[in-house]
């Protein structure tokens, strides 16, 4: 069984660690040194929200990787890909060393591409726990959920069907489809189920 490339929770690289061949050989401070941390930094709102994917697996938004929920990398090469809705994929490959922190500012520009609802555009509100999980509509990334809930806070839909995805690591994915009329004022709410993290697929 391969071992996991990621650790998103300190405690969890502990554990990790202890399993792994000859580790009981390995005193603390070697343990420690083993992974490297991946350390993120954006300069404006729209880069702290922008939600992270490294080697293919959604990790957070920016603003939160650090502290308990910093990023513990196996050494090597990673792909990183961070993204956000009306905005072009910030993508970089990051070459991670054992027992080092390696730093990486996200810059976001705006996509000119990027398709907007019209006027006559559905709003649609998530109350989402918890409400840092991956929003996805149509398969598309489009925000955490904190980004459309709360009393001033929602998102605007082209009116029609839609797939509806919510996602955070170690949960079981919430999906809904929705059919919004023109102009119409709709709300989704979703507790995220806890699952077995060993189960979970990635989240793309």
């Amino acid at each position: 069984m391969p071992w996991p490339r990621i650790v998103v929770v300190t405690g969890m690289a502990v554990a990790l660690l202890a399993a792994m061949p000859g580790a009981e050989r390995l005193s603390a401070q070697e343990k420690n040194q083993v992974m490297g941390e991946l350390q993120f930094s954006g300069a404006t709102k729209v880069e702290q929200e922008s939600g992270v994917w490294i080697d293919g697996q959604y990790v957070g938004f920016v603003k939160e990787l650090k502290g308990n929920k910093k990023i513990l990398l196996l050494p090597g090469e990673h792909q990183v890909s961070v993204r956000r809705a009306g905005y072009k994929n910030f993508e970089d490959k990051v070459a991670i060393q054992p027992g080092t922190l390696e730093p990486l500012t996200v810059r976001m520009e705006k996509d000119p591409a990027a398709q907007y609802p019209a006027k006559n555009a559905a709003n649609l509100k998530l109350v989402v726990v918890p409400d840092r999980a991956a929003v996805f509509v149509d398969n598309g990334y489009v925000g955490h959920a904190s980004d459309f809930g709360g009393a001033f806070r929602s998102m605007t839909v082209a009116p029609g069907k839609h797939k509806i995805r919510v996602a955070l690591p170690g949960y079981h994915d919430f999906e809904t489809d929705i059919t919004l009329a023109a102009k119409q004022k709709s709300e989704i709410k979703a507790e995220l189920v806890k699952a077995n993290v060993e189960n979970t697929a990635p989240i793309n």
